[in-house]
């Protein structure tokens, strides 16, 4: 599974490259997201783990009277919300959000879509958030649920060799599902000094493909991001070939009119510092 310094590499450099793929299998979710983020008021959001944008950017555009700030450890990602970035509301940054600081300016919404379970050390990164941001500040984040909860990835690793994905155990290790258990997340955000923490479960679709021929488009997506992809080039090149031809049917099989979804599970936390 990814860590969190995988993305000032490779990994970062592929996702600024895939950023509209990726914006759109998470685009079920980021809306709800959103839906919760907007609930109350808010003057200074910051978004942490920000990617190319796509969140700051809408808080942006829905909230000119508010200040957005995004950071992300990938510079090549940042280069990409900035490149998309039209409004003067809205800033960009490459930053750790467990080192980020700024007594002039301290946030009353801290928002992430999936980008909070990658810190080396979450319970510090969250203590350092809270101090940072304005007493009573919201803090509302997204991350998967449970990884047999999660057909996406589920059912793609069972295409391949046995152990090939690593399935998340107990303890904290950063990755894609390293937030799933709730009571840990809770207990985690209890000791950082966050109240009121409350999660709601949220099921959405996740885009692979889409276009002319969806099978392929989401072959090339798959093969490009995610946990199925750093498997794949683990392989040597007859499992290699064998996981493609399965991938294949199996995409061909999750075709619904023009696109190749999946089912997936998150939860929504919100708390309150």
């Amino acid at each position: 599974m990814t860590d969190g310094s995988e993305w000032q590499g490779q990994v970062g450099q592929t996702w600024s490259r895939e950023w509209r793929r990726t914006d759109r299998s998470f685009a079920g979710l980021t809306d709800r997201l959103l839906r919760v983020a907007r609930a109350a008021e808010f003057e200074r959001a910051l978004d942490i783990g920000c990617g190319a944008g796509e969140l700051s950017l809408a808080l942006a555009r829905g909230h000119p009277q508010a200040v957005i700030r995004g950071i992300d450890i990938s510079e090549e990602l940042i280069e990409v919300a900035r490149g998309r970035a039209s409004q003067s509301n809205v800033k960009f940054a490459t930053m750790d959000a467990g080192e980020w600081d700024d007594d002039s300016w301290k946030p009353d919404l801290i928002v992430s879509r999936h980008g909070v379970m990658f810190f080396d050390d979450p319970a510090r990164a969250f203590s350092h958030l809270r101090m940072a941001a304005v007493p009573a500040a919201r803090l509302v984040f997204s991350c998967f649920q449970r990884f047999d909860n999660n057909p996406w990835l589920k059912g793609i690793a069972g295409l391949l060799p046995d152990g090939t994905i690593e399935k998340p155990g107990p303890g904290y290790r950063p990755g894609p599902f390293a937030f799933a258990d709730r009571d840990f997340v809770s207990e985690l955000l209890i000791e950082a000094g966050w109240k009121n923490v409350d999660f709601e479960p949220v099921d959405f679709a996740y885009v692979a493909g889409a276009g002319d021929d969806p099978v392929e488009d989401a072959v090339s997506y798959l093969l490009n991001i995610g946990p199925a992809a750093a498997a794949a080039r683990s392989l040597d090149h007859d499992d290699r070939a064998l996981f493609i031809a399965k991938l294949r049917s199996y995409l061909a099989s999750r075709v619904d009119g023009s696109i190749v979804a999946f089912g997936a599970a998150a939860w929504i936390v919100t708390a309150t510092a």
